[in-house]
């Protein structure tokens, strides 16, 4: 397995897991939100994983700013996002092509039974 994890460290649900891993004793990559984004190359696998809509966070107080809410081109929308990154859903769990956004211990799960 080859977890990173992308979030903030104030958000709860990137410590839950951080947590999950640790407790399970899987190694993984923190990578802090505040301090590096996501490459393009990163953001174009989440995406395929997920979908792109499902990583972007309505209730950011940037959404509204940044006019989200009324722009429909998918491009530009990841544009957007990768200069803000404080428009994600966090945290961004991702192990090889797979991905995760938000609290997901199933799937977690799911991969670690892959796994063995």
């Amino acid at each position: 397995m080859n977890i990173q994890i992308f979030g903030t460290k104030k958000c709860n649900d990137t410590k839950k897991a951080q947590r999950f891993f640790k407790e399970r004793r899987i190694n993984f990559q923190f990578i802090d939100l505040k301090e590096k984004t996501l490459s393009h190359g990163e953001l174009q696998s989440v995406k395929k994983a997920v979908g792109l809509e499902y990583l972007i966070n309505k209730s950011s107080k940037d959404y509204k700013k940044l006019n989200m809410d009324k722009i429909r081109g998918a491009q530009i929308r990841e544009e957007i996002l990768l200069k803000n990154p404080s428009l994600y859903v966090t945290p961004i769990v991702r192990n090889g092509k797979e991905a995760t956004v938000g609290n997901k211990p199933e799937i977690w799960n799911q991969w670690i039974k892959a796994d063995k």
